[in-house]
């Protein structure tokens, strides 16, 4: 971790008071440093080690409702001056935005607002090789499995101050720890490849490294003679792996930007019975060391544990302070980190509740479909919520695996997909966005 002669606090205050006296009516600004070292094996050998050390400032000024925003890695007094003089120049230079701005000081989030998410306070390269190594073991003693094609552990800590003119200082830290490859099986001159990965923020939430290893082996030699699929209507489900992917498509369009654009195909259904009655996605901000968690959003207001989803029906927008005033609503805690960015919007640790049946009893009463494990190039219309997407998995009939298939392409439409969609029983909060194996019967399925 840097050290600093002048606390990162202060650094800000000082800019932040630089700006208002160069003739900015506004400014806000944050201070990040990250440290981290990550290693890959290969053939039982390391073969690389990276170590990373970044210090950033970003700043935005305002002058009036104009805007601009500059960075840097310069903390010393001379860069943080010139810092400041470049961005209240270009602020006072650029056209006009009347929905920019920060909240007002009064709806800002309040108490003790820093927040440590630490796992392992630091990893040596010396204990990420031999977990790799491990992980690359178990995988090539898997029948089957011919090489592997990357295999890398990771740790990571990051730190970020931040702070506005409006009043508005918090702090944030936290350490992640990653591992993670990608196994290459052969059958009759057709390679399969397929891989297991795990982010965390405790060594103790994360499995074996030979459990990952053998993970990762298992799936790619069960991908060995794939077969391709006609043209058909069927089931599919999607597993836990990528089905997080149709609740991302689903933020997509309730994100205020896009709604306040008209370039949503939900812009006209707040309130309405978007999913099955039952269904709920909630964003909890509040998960003990969640990947996403957060005491703030990104403007410095409040954040809250919400559905957006509730039995069913669509309840509220992803929204930031330009996209409420947009809209003429309250901005509800949305915005993604700006602090000298303009704010976008995200959600924290956001997940589709689970249901009551195991994906082998949903496979059981759709009786036969398309099991998918891997997912590319997926394309969706945001206007009318078209989708299509290419996938491989595993086809199944009586509710069994009756074998792998490859080069196949789902088509549909995002709306009536939801309105169909059954989450299975087997949710894990692994990331910022988890779901559960989803069904959704009557799916057009083309092969390649």
């Amino acid at each position: 971790m840097a050290d600093f002669p002048t606390p990162p606090a202060d650094l800000l205050a000082g800019l932040l008071d630089q700006c208002l006296k160069a003739g900015a009516t506004a400014a806000d600004a944050r201070i990040g440093v990250a440290d981290g070292v990550g290693v890959t094996v290969r053939d039982g050998k390391l073969e690389s080690i990276e170590r990373e050390e970044s210090v950033s400032v970003a700043l935005r000024c305002f002058s009036g409702q104009r805007q601009a925003h500059v960075s840097g890695g310069d903390l010393s007094p001379y860069g943080l001056s010139a810092l400041a003089q470049r961005c209240v120049a270009m602020a006072k230079a650029v056209p006009e935005d009347k929905y920019c701005g920060m909240p007002d000081a009064a709806k800002l989030a309040t108490g003790d607002l820093d927040m440590d998410l630490t796992g392992e306070t630091e990893l040596p390269a010396s204990l990420l090789e031999e977990r790799a190594l491990a992980a690359e073991a178990a995988a090539l003693a898997v029948p089957g499995v011919k090489t592997v094609a990357g295999c890398g552990a990771s740790w990571h800590r990051s730190s970020r101050w931040v702070a506005a003119t409006n009043g508005f200082a918090a702090y944030k830290t936290g350490t992640s720890t990653a591992l993670g490859l990608s196994a290459v099986a052969e059958k009759d001159g057709k390679m399969e490849r397929d891989y297991d990965s795990w982010s965390v923020r405790r060594l103790t939430d994360m499995p074996s490294p030979e459990d990952i290893g053998k993970t990762a082996g298992d799936r790619t030699v069960s991908r060995l003679g794939a077969h391709k699929l006609g043209t058909r209507k069927a089931a599919v489900i999607y597993d836990r792996r990528v089905s997080a992917s149709l609740i991302g498509a689903m933020l997509g369009a309730i994100s205020g930007p896009s709604i306040a654009r008209g370039v949503s195909y939900l812009k006209d259904r707040m309130g309405d019975q978007v999913f099955a009655p039952g269904v709920y996605v909630t964003d909890d901000p509040f998960r003990p060391m969640g990947m996403g968690s957060r005491t703030h959003d990104g403007e410095g207001l409040p954040v809250r544990e919400t559905h957006l989803i509730e039995d069913g029906r669509l309840t509220a927008w992803l929204l930031n302070t330009p996209a409420a005033r947009q809209l003429r609503l309250e901005p509800n805690g949305f915005s993604a980190l700006g602090f000298g960015d303009p704010p976008g919007v995200t959600t924290s640790n956001i997940y589709l509740r689970a249901g009551e049946k195991t994906p082998a009893q949903l496979a059981a009463d759709a009786g036969e479909g398309l099991l998918v494990t891997d997912m590319f190039g997926p394309s969706i219309n945001p206007n009318t919520g078209d989708y299509s997407v290419g996938v491989a998995g595993f086809w199944f009939e009586k509710g069994e695996i009756a074998y792998p298939v490859s080069e196949v392409t789902i088509a549909g439409d995002l709306p009536s997909m939801f309105a169909r969609l059954v989450p299975a029983s087997d949710l894990e909060f692994r990331g910022t966005r988890d779901a559960p194996s989803i069904l959704i019967e009557g799916m057009s399925l083309a092969g390649s």
